[in-house]
């Protein structure tokens, strides 16, 4: 089977619309750029709260991956190799956060782990415990949003991977537990680094259901998104230097983890 060629000349059907999408994903962050106010850019990020919002935002996003990592990871394999019944339910219920806007997710999440909520009324009154409106939930909020990112990543992984290894390993003795830790999870780990870098880069922007389930209380629960949000309102100049901020993270991560990880994730 022949592979295409590479370095073929682009067809100008195809050049055309791919460079006015180029042209339409990249304008905006020129824009953000040309824009900015680099003169009082040390200014603004000395004011007061930025720090705490880009801490608070990097320490959630942070352990919202490592919990759908731990979550998420054994969901791919369950959607991936199990032959359960109603596999192709349980993956359109998974991947639900994708397509849900965030407000309806954090309207969602207030109504189960709310104070009036299915089984946030239980954690009140037995233990005394209010999740909404605190840090914690800013992790949840975030973990709901981004999980599926990593559980597509990671399944699709999984699907790719070839499972004679798998096999051997099952013939040479090795139970399923073994197999998955010794075998599977290093087949697949550069999926599972993509899906984890997706998944951190979408907790680290997720706003909707931040705002909606833990509100918007400095040092707490305001993230970057939201004061970026915040000073929008007040000072637009402030807004787009805390957009910055957010820009030059994201891009420093993707490109930090591509060549290392994406890169083998992706043929």
């Amino acid at each position: 089977m022949s592979r295409p060629r590479e370095g073929a000349r682009v067809p100008a059907p195809l050049l055309v619309p791919a460079a006015l999408g180029v042209a339409f994903l990249v304008l905006p962050l020129v824009g953000l750029l040309v824009r900015a106010p680099w003169s009082s850019v040390g200014e603004q990020l000395a004011a007061p709260g930025v720090g705490q919002a880009l801490r608070l935002s990097l320490v959630s996003a942070t352990l919202a991956t490592l919990l759908s990592l731990v979550l998420g990871v054994p969901l791919a394999w369950v959607l991936a190799r199990s032959r359960m019944r109603g596999r192709s339910l349980l993956r359109a219920l998974v991947t639900v956060p994708l397509v849900l806007p965030p407000v309806v997710g954090g309207v969602a999440l207030f109504l189960v782990l709310g104070r009036q909520g299915i089984v946030g009324s239980w954690l009140d009154d037995a233990f005394g415990i209010t999740i909404p409106f605190t840090t914690t939930a800013v992790v949840i909020a975030e973990t709901f949003v981004a999980m599926p990112f990593l559980v597509v990543s990671v399944e699709g992984a999984l699907r790719a991977a070839d499972t004679r290894f798998e096999d051997v390993a099952a013939t040479l003795g090795a139970d399923r537990w073994t197999t998955f830790r010794r075998v599977t999870l290093p087949l697949v780990a550069p999926g599972v680094a993509a899906g984890a870098v997706l998944c951190w880069a979408r907790a680290l922007g997720e706003f909707g259901a931040t705002i909606t389930f833990a509100g918007n209380f400095p040092g707490t629960t305001q993230t970057m998104p939201l004061a970026v949000y915040l000073a929008l309102q007040r000072e637009p100049e402030a807004a787009i230097v805390l957009s910055l901020v957010l820009l030059a993270v994201s891009l420093a991560t993707l490109l930090l983890l591509r060549d290392r990880w994406l890169g083998r994730a992706v043929p």
